[in-house]
C-alpha cells in the first residue's frame, strides 16, 4: 500500500500552519445542483485572503481525457494552460479567524488513498473538524428556504439543521467515503447536503451558495461575507416570480410543491416532502419539464436571461 503523502505536496512550512483549525472542504464535478459548491469554492478564493498548503497530484488522481483540461489557442500558438488543481489552503474568514479550505475535482482515481491522504493531513495539523458541503436536485419549491440534510457525527447539527432524515442507497462521492473514514477514526465531522429545487439545478442559483456557507458557518463558527450573494439571489428570485406569475399552469404546478413541502414541515405523515401519499411523484417531473421548458423559451429583447 502506498503511502497517503504520495498523493499531494506540501507546499508551506509546518510552522506556518496552526494546528487546531476547523476545515472545510467542497469539491466539484458530482451532482452540483445550483452550482452551490462551485459558487461556494469561488466566491471564498475570490474574497478571502488564502495561501496553499498541500496541492494534490492530478496525474495520479485526474483522468485528463474525462475532464480535459482548458488551452488557449491564438492564432498560431498555444498560450495559455488552465492547471486544474486540487488543493488545501490555509485562509482566514470576514474576521480574520484562520481555517483550512479544501477545494478543486473531485478525484477520478485512488479514493481510498485520497481519503487516507486526507486523514493523514487531518492527523498532522491536528485538525478540530470537518465540514463539507454538497447539493443535490430534488422537487422542492423555490419560494421556500432551502432545506439540507445533514449526516455524520455531530448530532446537535443532525437535530437543528437536517429536515430530511432518509433511509436510502445513493451514489456515492469522494467526501462521503472520506466522512465515513473519520467517523471510523472518531474525528468530528459533518455533511450538508442542500435539497435544491430540480428545476433550477442546472441554473446558478445564488440562494443555493447562501445556504452553503449558512451550513459552514453553523458547524465551524466562522463568517463569511454574503452580501453579494444575497443580492444576486433576490434579483435570480425575482425573474423567476415574474415568468412563474406570467404561466398559470407554472404557478399551479408550484403551488403543489409549495403544498407538499409546507404539509411535511407541519409533520404531516408523508413520508418526506417529495412524494405524496402513495409514495408517487406524479408531478414533479411535469414540474421540472414545464419550468425548464418555460424558463428556456423566447424573451422579449429587454427581458435579460436568468442563466
Amino acid at each position: 500500500m502506498r503511502e497517503p503523502s504520495s498523493l499531494y505536496s506540501v507546499v508551506m512550512a509546518d510552522h506556518e500552519v496552526p494546528r487546531g483549525l476547523p476545515l472545510v472542504a467542497g469539491l466539484t464535478g458530482f451532482a452540483d445542483a445550483g452550482t452551490a459548491v462551485g459558487q461556494v469554492t469561488e466566491y471564498l478564493l475570490s474574497t478571502l485572503e488564502h495561501r496553499d498548503v498541500v496541492v494534490f497530484d492530478n496525474d495520479e488522481l485526474l483522468d485528463w481525457r474525462a475532464r480535459r483540461p482548458v488551452l488557449y489557442f491564438d492564432e498560431t500558438r498555444i498560450t495559455e494552460y488552465t492547471i486544474p488543481t486540487l488543493a488545501l489552503r490555509l485562509a482566514t474568514d470576514e474576521l480574520g479567524a484562520p481555517f483550512l479550505l479544501l477545494t478543486g475535482y473531485e478525484p477520478d482515481f485512488a479514493w481510498e488513498g485520497f481519503a487516507r491522504a486526507v486523514l493523514d493531513i487531518v492527523e498532522r495539523f491536528e485538525v478540530s473538524s470537518t465540514t463539507w458541503v454538497h447539493a443535490i436536485p430534488m422537487p422542492v419549491p423555490h419560494t421556500r428556504p432551502i432545506g439540507v440534510t445533514v449526516s455524520g457525527n455531530r448530532d446537535e447539527l443532525i437535530e437543528g439543521f437536517s429536515i430530511w432524515r432518509p433511509r436510502t442507497q445513493v451514489p456515492g462521492n469522494v467526501l462521503h467515503l472520506l466522512e465515513y473514514r473519520l467517523q471510523q477514526a472518531g474525528h468530528p465531522t459533518a455533511g450538508f447536503v442542500l435539497l435544491v429545487p430540480h428545476y433550477l439545478a442546472d441554473t446558478e442559483f445564488p440562494f443555493a451558495a447562501v445556504t452553503a456557507l449558512e451550513s459552514i458557518t453553523a458547524a465551524t463558527g466562522l463568517l463569511f461575507p454574503t452580501d453579494r450573494l444575497r443580492e444576486e439571489g433576490r434579483e435570480f428570485l425575482g425573474k423567476i416570480e415574474t415568468q412563474v406569475e406570467g404561466n398559470a399552469e407554472l404557478a399551479r404546478l408550484v403551488g403543489t410543491l409549495e403544498e407538499r413541502h409546507d404539509s411535511y414541515m407541519e409533520d404531516n405523515p408523508l413520508r418526506s416532502p417529495l412524494t405524496d401519499e402513495d409514495g408517487e411523484l406524479p408531478s414533479a417531473d411535469a414540474i421540472a419539464a414545464e419550468l425548464e421548458k418555460f424558463l428556456a423559451i423566447r424573451r422579449s429583447a429587454d427581458d435579460d436571461p436568468i442563466v
